[in-house]
């Protein structure tokens, strides 16, 4: 499993995001900041990467020569843990182990001297963006479209998301088939 040691940065603001809804000055802020995160999270499951860089950190097992790092795209490993089935750990060495990069940004880790069952701990950030300043306008116009689809459907509309959406993000889309082994 992973998980995000540090929340990304929204990449609308809430001033925004308010226009975009046409809502007064701190109308509903809890509510819209709720459904920037929700459309954030939406465009990073379609795009198939993480929009800010940001820490991740997941547990997996050792079973092979590369270890397949679940976020995209990888900027850098910060620590590697060998947990061993003993139940002690052992930190890598920065020596020990190395990263190699696809196309698309998916991280292939590389231990030396681990045997297959051992699992590691391995903590790393991930992101296209180094902030919200850098994430593409098409990217932004999405979540803010997506935001105000959500915003619609809170009264009962359940229609799909306006293919405008897909079509902004869908330059960004990193998709892959199988474990890429």
């Amino acid at each position: 499993m992973t998980t995000s040691l540090v929340p990304g940065e929204a990449p609308v603001s809430l001033d925004e995001a308010r226009g975009w809804l046409r809502l007064g000055a701190s109308t509903d802020d809890a509510v819209v900041a709720g459904l920037i995160r929700a459309a954030a999270n939406i465009c990073e499951s379609f795009v198939g990467q993480w929009l800010v860089i940001r820490e991740a950190e997941e547990v997996v097992a050792v079973a092979g020569s590369k270890i397949r790092l679940s976020v995209r795209p990888v900027v850098a490993v910060e620590a590697v843990t060998l947990l061993l089935a003993a139940g002690g750990e052992s930190e890598v060495a920065e020596a020990d182990r190395s990263l190699g990069l696809s196309s698309d940004g998916t991280g292939w880790l590389s231990i030396a001297g681990t045997r297959d069952g051992n699992r590691v701990r391995v903590r790393y950030r991930a992101g296209m963006a180094a902030d919200v300043n850098a994430i593409p306008e098409a990217i932004r116009h999405g979540i803010l479209r997506m935001m105000q689809h959500l915003h619609a459907a809170r009264d009962g509309d359940t229609g799909a998301p306006p293919a405008m959406i897909a079509a902004l993000w869908q330059p960004w889309r990193r998709v892959g088939l199988g474990s890429g082994r």
